[in-house]
């Protein structure tokens, strides 16, 4: 959430910077926010003025009583106050759920460097890695190769547990997690410290690290209980220190974490969402740190760095691209996407990697101090970065190295983790069970 003590003393600021955003709904919300702050103050100064009210008679009635005075005006005047103060509390406390209601909802202040667009078709590209392949044969999309290779299953898959999901067999499996030992080990060796997170998480805990359309849009709900599947280990890592005040000689804490991912959208209207692409069930490899606010934007270009190795070392043809404003989601202050090419000569996402300052920091309470003793210095910044999603990985390992007979070329560096599997081939039970 934003800083209200910089919403109080640079409003004009912090609503120039939401206008890049284009919507008008926001502006309104942080329009609110601000009239709201301003009656919240007032109805503080207002309770303190009949505080004081309220002692000074009281000392009075104390008075009079003592010398055995009348106290019967003072004690009307007593009870006209208290009802005061307990109107005056109860909308103080009315316009304090609506502050933090507005601060929950309006998103994170984008940095200057993120360029301005109404959608992901206007984000700017940076640059591109590698070149698209040349086949001398009609190249087939994934979802085809799989299919003929009797590696995927989504018929019996949407019979047992509905569209979007799959049963996966033999080298497509056996890939997924190669490509997962693969990025655990390359980022372990960098430093990162690998960590397994809770697969549920209790409402507050993600009140703190995502939007609150992604609670209808994107996760499943645990029926009658208080707890949601993660939509990708950011968001159990990014809960981790919920409430806590971490030491500032331990920062910056850099995590690796390794999780299945539940989605529910996946027919998202005008979206490619063809066979792997777009999965109510898939795996990741996630980065994530928790920084001192001066290290993070060296972190988000070391983050970045960190992801693109890992597509250049499995050979892959990618492009990365500045998120535009229209783009980029309320959480982050700026984000970069790597987009893989793919057989149709279409780039598509694959990870994305942002910066999202202190806006997480704040709703989940997580602050430094210098030493033990000493009060809080303030929000500690958090960073997250796809290292791999393994189903569009996957696509782009399948549809890049595709041969002519229909079998996928392992790359180099995972063969070590597949047994020695070099290429994805019809399986020798496939034709009495696929």
């Amino acid at each position: 959430m934003l800083d209200i003590k910089l919403v109080r003393e640079k409003p004009e600021l912090v609503r120039k910077n939401l206008e890049k955003r284009n919507n008008p709904e926001i502006l309104k919300w942080f329009d609110d926010l601000v009239a709201c702050d301003r009656k919240w103050r007032q109805l503080i100064k207002e309770s303190e003025e009949l505080r004081k009210q309220r002692n000074e008679i009281s000392r009075k009635i104390a008075e009079l009583k003592k010398n055995r005075q009348d106290t019967s005006e003072e004690m009307r005047k007593i009870k006209a106050i208290l009802e005061q103060m307990k109107k005056a509390e109860a909308e103080k406390n009315r316009h304090e759920e609506k502050i933090k209601w507005y601060l929950l909802r309006i998103p994170n202040l984008l940095h200057e460097s993120v360029p301005f667009g109404k959608n992901d078709s206007e984000n700017v590209v940076v640059r591109t890695w590698g070149k698209p392949k040349k086949f001398d044969f009609r190249p087939k999309d994934h979802f085809e190769i799989l299919r003929n290779l009797g590696l995927i299953d989504s018929e019996r898959a949407a019979k047992a547990s509905g569209h979007g999901f799959f049963y996966l067999k033999e080298g497509l499996v056996m890939l997924d997690l190669a490509l997962q030992r693969f990025a655990i080990d390359f980022l372990r060796k960098k430093g990162y410290i690998l960590v397994e997170p809770p697969f549920l998480l209790r409402r507050k805990a993600y009140e703190g690290v995502t939007s609150f359309e992604d609670f209808e849009n994107v996760m499943y709900k645990v029926e009658n209980e208080d707890l949601y599947l993660v939509a990708t280990a950011e968001h159990p890592i990014a809960a981790m220190y919920m409430d806590e005040v971490l030491p500032e000689k331990d920062l910056p804490i850099k995590l690796v974490g390794v999780s299945p991912c539940f989605r529910k959208e996946v027919g998202a209207h005008g979206k490619y969402t063809k066979g792997l692409f777009r999965m109510h069930h898939f795996n990741k490899v996630e980065q994530f740190i928790f920084s001192l606010p001066e290290q993070s934007w060296e972190l988000h270009k070391e983050l970045q760095k960190n992801s693109e190795e890992l597509y250049q070392k499995l050979g892959l043809t990618y492009r990365v691209v500045n998120v535009c404003t229209g783009d980029i989601g309320p959480i982050a202050a700026k984000k970069y996407d790597i987009e893989v090419w793919m057989a149709d000569g279409v780039y598509r996402e694959s990870g994305s990697n942002s910066n999202c300052t202190d806006y997480q920091a704040r709703r989940l309470n997580i602050r430094y101090r210098e030493e033990e003793g000493k009060p809080p210095k303030g929000f500690v910044h958090t960073l997250n970065s796809t290292a791999l999603a393994t189903s569009r990985t996957m696509i782009a390992i399948i549809e890049q190295n595709q041969q002519k007979d229909g079998t996928v070329k392992i790359p180099k560096v995972l063969q070590p983790y597949m047994n020695g599997i070099k290429e994805l081939v019809l399986p020798i039970y496939s034709k009495q069970h696929n």
